[in-house]
């Protein structure tokens, strides 16, 4: 499986992931398909949303980790000194929480729709939570 199927909000997209960079946390993730959750905008960082996961656990470390995703690019922070995320930017993004700069593993990019998700963003911030879900194709 090299592509995930993403409805998010109204918008269609398809992502790449990022298997030979993050291969752990791309198997993880897989196994945890289909993912349901949804998208709120960012406090910190800039032009992103993300997905609160608290304590879930996908059982990975560092890989391919970054704090400037750039846009269609979504990183799995996998826990630590702040809860369990995933974030998609849509804008310029510099990734931290309210204890300071974090870093995500970067394991999926947008390759269809990527012009959804400007509008999946500023949608997010001015009306509030989408829904968001990945399966494979």
């Amino acid at each position: 499986m090299k592509e995930l199927k993403i409805k998010a909000g109204p918008f269609d997209l398809v992502g790449r992931l990022e298997l030979e960079k993050a291969p752990q946390t791309c198997a993880a993730f897989i196994k945890a398909l289909p993912f349901v959750s949804e998208v709120i905008h960012v406090r910190w960082s800039g032009e992103g949303v993300w997905m609160p996961l608290g304590d879930l656990d996908f059982g990975v470390g560092y890989e391919n980790h970054t704090s400037y995703p750039a846009p269609g690019q979504m990183i799995l922070y996998p826990g630590g000194i702040s809860e369990t995320e995933i974030l998609l930017a849509y804008g310029g993004v510099h990734f931290a929480s309210k204890v300071g700069q974090l870093a995500g593993n970067h394991f999926l990019t947008i390759t269809t729709g990527l012009e959804h998700v400007y509008d999946l963003g500023r949608m997010t911030l001015l009306k509030g939570a989408q829904p968001i879900r990945f399966e494979a194709i």
